[in-house]
């Protein structure tokens, strides 16, 4: 199975400081959640422990949106939480 990424999602990933190794372990090995728009959620917390802009945080948590296309997932948005 492979994980492909929309523009969209990869733009989302930039500005919300998550990498594709994080979106793919997401998908791989994150809770799957139903989504809007025949879509499914993937969530994974990630140990952090650095600075993003200006703040420390201990946990990264990430949410994909993905649609299914074959045997593959589409990752069409990325949300990142840090706590």
């Amino acid at each position: 199975m492979a994980i492909r990424f929309h523009p969209h999602a990869l733009e989302r990933m930039a500005e919300r400081g998550a990498t594709k190794r994080n979106v793919t372990a997401t998908v791989k090995k994150g809770e799957q959640f139903e989504a809007k728009f025949s879509r499914f959620g993937f969530r994974r917390n990630f140990v952090f422990d650095k600075r993003w802009r200006g703040k420390y945080y201990k946990v990264k948590q990430i949410e994909a949106y993905a649609v299914r296309i074959g045997n593959d997932w589409r990752v069409v948005s990325v949300v990142t939480r840090y706590f």
